[in-house]
């Protein structure tokens, strides 16, 4: 514990801690508003406005990788969620014809349960990450850390079965989606005016 904490001391010192550069700075206040847009997301009773909100969270996160100078992750962050998932969910609220205004049977009464939850997941990662890269500096002035080598030697190499495994989510997502506007296309059909008018007839 002591070498770490001289590890950590040195550390802070060498890079100038308690004197932060425009860099630091606009990264604090840029993850602020994203850290709003996403309680936002969460909060509000209205499903379309709550995508929306969930495309400034991922923007938000976008310009947080522009900050670390990883352009790369920065720009598949933009194309794959804020361009493709943030659609995907568009999608699956208009083919369950979802409410687009203020829904009040959204909120199942476990606010304070879901909050707990929230909170001690948050504390948890916070934790991990912070004793992960404890002694761990970017130098943002130096090479570019998130090139398109980098990120795909780590990605294929040590990330590959969860990119995978985040595929088939999406993959399971969209059919499910077809599954349920399927079978609400189904119900509606059984009430036509025309099969209505014959079952009155027989």
């Amino acid at each position: 514990m002591t070498g770490t904490a001289d590890v950590t001391a040195l550390a802070a010192n060498a890079h100038g801690f308690l004197s932060p550069t425009g860099v630091e700075i606009l990264f604090v206040l840029v993850g602020i508003v994203t850290l709003g847009a996403a309680v936002v997301t969460v909060t509000t009773k209205q499903l379309v406005h709550a995508a929306l909100w969930l495309v400034a969270a991922l923007g938000g996160l976008a310009v947080e990788y522009l900050l670390l100078t990883a352009e790369f992750i920065a720009w598949v962050q933009v194309l794959i969620y804020v361009g493709s998932v943030v659609v995907l969910l568009l999608f699956g609220l208009m083919l369950t014809k979802a409410p687009i205004g203020r829904s009040p049977d959204a909120d199942s009464g476990n606010r304070w349960a879901a909050l707990a939850v929230a909170a001690a997941a948050a504390a948890a990662l916070v934790w991990v990450v912070v004793d992960a890269f404890r002694a761990t500096w970017i130098d943002l002035d130096g090479a570019v850390q998130g090139s398109t080598k980098v990120s795909g030697e780590s990605l294929f190499r040590y990330w590959v079965l969860p990119f995978e495994a985040l595929s088939v989510l999406l993959l399971a997502a969209l059919v499910g989606a077809i599954v349920l506007s399927r079978r609400d296309i189904e119900g509606g059909s059984d009430k036509q005016p025309g099969k209505a008018g014959k079952g009155g007839e027989r």
